[in-house]
């Protein structure tokens, strides 16, 4: 009988994992508990309990070509950077093409995972769901937690004295929806991540004035990058990658400092980071400096404390009027389904083996994918951990037998956080500790796979590919190009990445242009003369 796989959610790492168990022969059941697909990316005007919310106007922060699943590349004419409708629009291509519907249960919410009696043994759980009122239990042979971390929003107003006495309006990022509610008020905005920039930038339009506070800082990145190309086709490089890591970690640190204030000084704009969190994911906004450089938003240190109509900054004497506060504090990392010994979380720990495997089942059947925040996109991240799932699911090549893992399982030892690449969740610190280098992370799984790409083998066999995968963007589709879940098309999609980035720009062709995607000569001399930039400072 073919393994029976619980799949728990349908966004993105959801469709993904159906997908994988299909294509390992596995027989999945995907539950989701709203009536359609899309996870995050389905945007709905109200928010609405245990799913995460959108606010209408949010844009990917990863180009397309770079954040596309490997077998399965965007139409050209959808636009570089997605708008949350038309992300949606490619999942629902994705579960078309690959037939997924047919597998996935909506409307059905899980209420319990619990292993069974016998779990040593067999590994298998018992799954209680719940659809129209009526409970219904299941024994499945492994489960994939795909329900992400964006619904239980992290609100810690005990660490901002005077908010019980504030007589203006404060909430949740996760409530906002559009910026009109901010018309002519005072608005202060606390934290500095994507979410945090990006409704400062959407209030500043209608508010009186905007405020962000950050005690931390941040790097901030535009989408546009060098020559107008997106920001992580230029990033994202095997070679960038094998600088950035080879560097001692002072030399690193100085390299993306020089990198990140190319484009502007953030000293100079109050955005540069303190010195414990510049290796923290950078902050994707276009904006963000003019509209500092035009006094539209201004930057502040972090909260002292709330008077009745203003706030208090630290190293700031004066108050600062405001109307209403929107708290852009992250998010806890919660699963109300599962058992807590299942995912165990102690003192605000948990352990994940390589991010997804809890450290001390018996029986490593059952993953937690996606819940990571990789420097880069994180389709082909979760869907790279569901290739590795499924395959250990079906104990093949299964190297959760490293025996740093087995230690653990026995002993009940949990290793060091960076030891074999074991996660430590610290649930405050969510943001800061699922940051991840894409890259690195990505051939570490291919490697358990066999799907790697070897730079150093194809320059024998197809060496414009190779000079093409090191020298260029580290699309999804280098992880088709061998191994299992090989793809034909894998080769080509790499040579036409820069058509189909270009198709939906170059609108307008003047006469005697030139040819429509930048050539790899001019690619390879772009990156050399970065390299000895970031050699010669």
């Amino acid at each position: 009988a073919r393994m029976r796989v619980a799949v728990v959610g349908a966004g993105v790492s959801g469709l993904t994992a159906t997908k994988c168990c299909l294509d390992e022969g596995l027989e999945p059941t995907c539950f989701e508990q709203s009536q359609d697909i899309g996870g995050l990316w389905r945007y709905t005007e109200h928010v609405e309990a245990g799913r995460p919310s959108l606010y209408a106007s949010v844009i990917s922060n990863t180009s397309k070509e770079m954040s596309a699943f490997s077998d399965f590349p965007y139409p050209e004419d959808f636009p570089v950077f997605l708008p949350n409708a038309r992300l949606l629009d490619y999942l629902r291509l994705y579960t078309e093409h690959f037939g997924l519907q047919k597998h996935i249960k909506f409307g059905t919410t899980v209420v319990s995972v619990r292993k069974r009696p016998d779990f040593a043994t067999t590994g298998q759980w018992d799954v209680v769901t719940e659809a129209d009122g009526k409970q219904m239990s299941h024994i499945f042979d492994a489960i994939m937690v795909c329900s992400g971390n964006f619904y239980e929003p992290s609100l810690p107003l005990h660490s901002f004295p005077g908010i019980e006495r504030f007589q203006g309006q404060y909430f949740h990022s996760r409530q906002y929806k559009h910026p009109d509610v901010f018309q002519g008020k005072r608005v202060l905005v606390v934290g500095m991540g994507n979410s945090g920039v990006d409704i400062a930038v959407e209030a500043s339009r209608v508010a009186t004035k905007v405020t962000i506070c950050t005690s931390r800082g941040a790097w901030v990145f535009g989408r546009v990058f060098d020559h107008g190309y997106p920001w992580d086709m230029v990033f994202n490089t095997r070679f960038m990658s094998l600088i950035r890591n080879s560097l001692p970690g002072p030399l690193s640190r100085a390299l993306i400092n020089y990198r990140v204030n190319q484009w502007f000084s953030h000293e100079n704009y109050g955005l540069k980071p303190e010195q414990s969190c510049q290796m923290r994911e950078p902050v994707l906004n276009d904006d963000l400096p003019s509209y500092i450089l035009t006094g539209r938003v201004t930057i502040k240190p972090g909260v002292k404390e709330f008077k009745d109509n203003s706030v208090v900054f630290h190293n700031c004497p004066e108050e600062e009027p405001v109307d209403i506060v929107v708290f852009c504090t992250g998010y806890n990392v919660s699963f109300p389904f599962l058992e807590e010994t299942v995912v165990k979380v102690e003192n605000k720990h948990a352990s994940l083996y390589k991010y997804v495997f809890p450290t001390h089942l018996q029986r490593p059947t059952l993953a937690v994918l996606g819940l990571i925040k990789p420097l880069g996109g994180i389709m082909p991240v979760t869907e790279m951990q569901a290739r590795w799932v499924t395959r250990v699911f079906k104990g093949r090549r299964a190297n959760v037998s490293s025996p740093v893992y087995q230690n653990t399982v026995q002993t009940g030892h949990v290793p060091s956080m960076h030891q074999e690449g074991f996660l430590s969740l610290e649930t405050p610190e969510l943001r800061s500790s699922l940051r991840i280098d894409c890259l690195v992370y990505m051939d570490k799984l291919a490697s358990l796979i066999g799907a790697k790409p070897s730079v150093l083998g194809l320059l024998c066999r197809d060496p414009w590919l190779a000079l093409t995968i090191f020298f260029g963007p580290c699309s999804p589709y280098q992880y088709r190009l061998g191994g299992p879940g090989r793809w034909e098309g894998a080769r080509q999609a790499i040579f036409t990445q820069w058509d189909r980035t270009l198709k939906p720009t170059k609108t307008r062709v003047p006469a005697g242009s030139s040819s429509p995607c930048p050539s790899l000569l001019t690619v390879l001399g772009f990156l050399l003369l970065l390299a000895a930039l970031f050699f010669g400072f």
